[in-house]
């Protein structure tokens, strides 16, 4: 297949794999999901930036010093459930907002691949179902950890936990002055305020 530089020379209806996906050259962003094209919102908003800024910041200045690492968007995860698998047999890839890896085994050159030990979406007006119903359950097949989706408009966070291969709400935070517990990481906590200051 030739290289694909405009995302209409591509067939919506059709499925692809992580192959077809490294040859698309085009300006839009999209995430595959199940071999199916997902479009990104194209242009985040200031909020959105904010947020991820705040928390891409604490996080990555609290596990700086240890195996953990912080990545953001635009960073590829390719989520699978067999290892060995073959870039033509991987059907997909997401950008999260942000996420961690604490196993450098699953980081590449192209990013990571399996799953990512905490993910965290900051929800736009055009992703809110698909980060809440569609990401939420392709983490929690695909076995990340912890999962974070933050609201901007409803300056709030709901915080889940797999349990038993299926995502346990653990905490909804929506008042300042709340501390928020990074789950997977013994005693790092961080201030509500801080994701949401203005």
């Amino acid at each position: 297949m030739k290289d694909i530089t405009e995302l209409s020379q591509l067939d919506l209806t059709k499925r692809y794999t992580y192959a077809d996906y490294l040859l698309w050259q085009f300006q839009e962003r999209v995430e595959l999901i199940k071999g199916y094209i997902v479009k990104m919102s194209p242009v985040t908003r200031r909020r959105h930036q904010e947020i991820s800024a705040s928390l891409s910041s604490f996080l990555y200045d609290n596990l700086k010093n240890g195996t953990s690492t912080v990545y953001h968007a635009p960073f590829d995860v390719r989520l699978k459930r067999n290892s060995g698998i073959a870039d033509n047999e991987i059907d997909t890839v997401v950008q999260p907002d942000i996420c961690i890896i604490c196993d450098p085994t699953k980081l590449d050159d192209c990013g990571c691949i399996g799953a990512p030990d905490l993910i965290v979406e900051i929800l736009s007006p055009g992703n809110k179902k698909h980060d809440e119903v569609n990401k939420f359950y392709l983490y929690e097949e695909n076995g990340v950890r912890e999962y974070w989706i933050v609201d901007p408009e409803s300056k709030s966070v709901k915080v889940y936990i797999l349990k038993n291969n299926k995502y346990e709400l653990i905490d909804y935070y929506e008042k300042d002055g709340l501390m928020i517990p990074v789950n997977i990481f013994d005693g790092l906590v961080l201030g509500y305020d801080e994701i949401f200051r203005e």
